[in-house]
């Protein structure tokens, strides 16, 4: 089977923790072996998220920027793709050293469209958290917006993904048998500007990437791997009800009906029903579970 895995940020790395270089091979290294058995039986798309990692390169942005020369956030999100991809790749590779597959980590690129909305009203938190008086002297270099009682924070365009440009390569590859990395942390976001690609600043979802990625390679199979084991409704209450199996139209309400939050388990819902007008089906669960889901044994799945 043709099997896209997107991995989330707290699977890289879980909250709480510092991202530090060993905490970070750690976590990728036992996502790896967790994972290691279905990339064996199958042609398999690694996509990631980059959530903690672009915080800290912007971090590192402000704090060194007197220094040396702060660099664009779609910059920052290519240096976050080789940032995650090379030790997942490293990883990737040693779970497989007794296999003949071939693992790589692809530059990605994704078109958005120059008009879309989230251009004119942006919404993505990025970066750390600043207090009022930071926030009154970076105001005029960035958008900024405050992120509940926590303080203030960078917000950036999140417009949607049209097409992943190597899509092509990238179907070519995993055909032939090798393993990709790509997509991460949503891909670049790049526009068409007088015949020409440029990147723009913002980021993407990467559950909305994955599906889009997954529908131009015709891949079988969705799997969105989080910090949950099942996809819930009443999520962390005392009437919580985790659901095994349900349809799109039974996906669509409960999003309608509001179960499904924006900044949580919402956007992975949308992929979802995104990823099955061509997809066969969507599989939602925590790393640990990946491979007992794949066969129906944990996690909830969503068909057509």
């Amino acid at each position: 089977m043709k099997i896209v895995i997107a991995l989330g940020g707290n699977a890289i790395i879980k909250k709480g923790e510092k991202e530090t270089h060993h905490t970070l091979i750690k976590n990728i290294k036992l996502m790896s072996k967790n994972i290691a058995p279905i990339i064996k039986k199958n042609n398999v798309v690694i996509t990631h998220g980059n959530g903690y990692e672009i915080g800290n390169l912007l971090l590192q942005n402000e704090i060194s920027r007197k220094k040396v020369p702060p660099m664009p956030l779609d910059i920052l999100g290519a240096e976050s793709q080789g940032l995650i991809g090379y030790p997942l790749e490293e990883q990737i590779v040693n779970e497989l050293r007794n296999t003949k597959k071939d693992v790589v980590t692809i530059l990605t690129q994704v078109l958005v469209n120059k008009n879309d909305s989230a251009f004119r009203n942006p919404t993505k938190f990025i970066g750390p958290f600043y207090n009022k008086s930071q926030y009154m002297k970076l105001r005029n270099k960035h958008r900024m917006k405050k992120d509940s009682n926590r303080g203030y924070r960078r917000i950036v365009p999140s417009p949607r993904p049209i097409k992943i440009l190597e899509f092509k390569t990238i179907k070519t590859l995993i055909e032939k048998g090798n393993v990709v990395i790509c997509g991460g942390g949503g891909g670049i976001p790049v526009i068409k500007k007088f015949g020409k690609i440029m990147g723009v600043e913002g980021v993407i979802d990467k559950d909305w990437a994955s599906a889009c990625l997954g529908k131009a390679i015709n891949a079988d199979i969705l799997l969105i791997l989080t910090g949950v084991k099942n996809v819930c409704l009443n999520y962390g209450m005392k009437n919580e009800i985790k659901l095994k199996k349900i349809n799109v139209n039974e996906a669509k309400k409960y999003l309608e009906e509001g179960y499904f939050p924006t900044g949580s388990m919402g956007p992975k819902i949308e992929a979802a029903i995104d990823f099955l007008k061509k997809g066969k089906k969507v599989i939602i669960t925590d790393t640990e579970s990946a491979e007992r889901a794949l066969k129906g044994k944990a996690g909830t799945l969503i068909t057509r």
